[in-house]
């Protein structure tokens, strides 16, 4: 039997989570950019399900079961692959300033 050859490359993968669209999106352009400043290949944005989380809750304390509210919760979720990254791009996503509320995991492939 030959020994089993790996042929994948080597692979950063990205997952960011935010409840604003707007600021999950200004945040993907910006790491897109950084990834092509560093001459990396990149597949993405790709935009996951969104999570919808919903909360019932009574207008009232004590009667009045009939009256409530609802509130959602939306988590919006990006993934960006960056095929073959060098030190200098993980130095350089280390070092991006996002806003706040937007979460980021990096995970080696």
């Amino acid at each position: 039997m030959a020994p089993l050859q790996k042929n994948e490359k080597d692979k950063l993968r990205l997952r960011i989570k935010a409840y604003d669209h707007k600021l999950i999106d200004n945040s993907c352009r910006q790491i897109m950019e950084i990834a092509k400043r560093n001459g990396a290949e990149t597949l993405g944005p790709i935009p996951l399900p969104t999570e919808m989380k919903r909360y019932t809750v009574n207008k009232s304390t004590f009667v009045h079961k009939d009256s409530r509210e609802q509130f959602e919760l939306r988590i919006h979720k990006r993934l960006i692959d960056i095929l073959n990254p060098s030190s200098k791009i993980i130095e350089s996503l280390t070092d991006l300033n996002l806003p706040a509320g937007v979460d980021i995991e990096i995970k080696m492939m």
